[in-house]
């Protein structure tokens, strides 16, 4: 999209300006790198229980969203579970981080400290998002626009050639964001800027051939080493789940919609601990009744479809939630769906899908 065609205000959800759902406002509460204490989980269960609809909704930028926050007190809790660590910068706090790499979940908090640290950086547009990719491919691959990958700088996806130690990461991220905000006009992600050169100028760093990198997102489900990757059916954790798994211990939420946890965990059938469940493949945006944009109750039509390939549910052209890597685009219409532009009735959609699922693996 040209710069051009901002032409209003950014209006990405927070704590203090609430998006105003169907089901009611909705809160979205920036966990940077993902990671969240035992604690900070409980204190999120019990806000989602005394304030909103009982569930953590997992986001693509591994973010939580409460829904249908009626009543008050959201910030104060947060703040006194230390998610708030700074009202002025809560919408710009997008950071993601590989959750299996020592080395980007130890950046991740500095560099949130550091972004809140500069006062002129609230002003980011709340879609602007920031990366560290230890090198695994995984968030690289998740439309960043920028980020550091084990040396290599990238601006929305693309290698730079600029190679900057862990040491120097945080500076050059923030320098870049710095720059943005300077040269940004009316853009509001570096995708839509048509010179990206100026942000880089005068970051200290070694020059190399620019490449082309292997991307592999998502995190393994199952055991993993002394920790358990999870997945909450359509990334809907209940407050329940999110008990057991502080119970666990602490965990870090993914942009996959799973989670990486940091204990050993108590079963629950609710949350997908099999790599080979058909779910997986699956992810769809709230839909009705949650969504007075939405044409149908996408999690439920999904919810009815078996093996499937990667496919994304979207109840209207908006395609909220919609996964950074290659899916099926499935869109619901006023009498039926669009799989991938071809019309399909709602009775078709299990066989059609699974026809692609097939024709996937040959």
């Amino acid at each position: 999209m040209s710069t051009s065609a901002r032409v209003r205000a950014d209006a990405c959800p927070g704590v203090f300006a609430t998006h105003d759902a169907a089901d009611g406002p909705l809160a979205r509460v920036r966990l940077p790198g993902g990671a969240i204490t035992a604690d900070q989980l409980r204190s999120l269960a019990d806000a989602a229980d005394d304030l909103g609809d009982g569930a953590l909704h997992l986001t693509s930028r591994g973010n939580v969203q409460l829904r249908g926050v009626t009543r008050p007190g959201l910030a104060g809790r947060l703040a006194a579970a230390g998610l708030l660590p700074s009202p002025s910068h809560e919408r710009v706090r997008n950071i993601l981080a590989s959750p299996l790499s020592d080395t980007a979940q130890k950046l991740a908090p500095a560099l949130d400290e550091a972004l809140c640290a500069v006062p002129e950086l609230a002003e980011l547009p709340g879609r602007f998002l920031f990366a560290l990719d230890g090198g695994q491919g995984d968030v690289a691959g998740e439309g960043a626009d920028v980020c550091w990958r084990d040396g290599a700088v990238l601006l929305a996806g693309e290698d730079t050639g600029l190679r900057v130690t862990a040491e120097h990461a945080v500076e050059t991220l923030i320098s870049v964001a710095r720059a943005f905000l300077r040269t940004r006009g009316t853009a509001w992600r570096i995708s839509e800027l048509a010179d990206t050169e100026p942000l880089l100028k005068g970051i200290p760093g070694e020059q190399a051939e620019p490449r082309k990198f292997e991307v592999h997102p998502g995190l393994p489900i199952g055991p993993i080493g002394d920790a358990t990757g999870v997945a909450p059916v359509f990334g809907r954790l209940t407050s329940a789940q999110a008990r057991k798994i502080a119970k666990a211990g602490n965990a870090v939420v993914t942009p996959w919609r799973s989670i990486l946890v940091l204990g050993v965990l108590e079963a629950d059938p609710g949350l997908i601990t099999d790599p080979g469940a058909p779910s997986l493949g699956i992810s769809a945006c709230v839909g009705r009744p949650g969504c007075a944009k939405s044409l149908a109750d996408v999690r439920a039509d999904a919810a009815r479809v078996g093996r499937t390939p990667r496919v994304h549910f979207a109840g209207c052209a908006r395609r909220c939630g919609k996964p950074a890597r290659e899916h099926v685009d499935v869109l619901a219409t006023e009498d039926g769906y669009l799989v991938d532009g071809a019309f399909v009735p709602v009775g078709e959609l299990a066989e059609t899908l699974a026809t692609l699922a097939e024709k996937g693996t040959q």
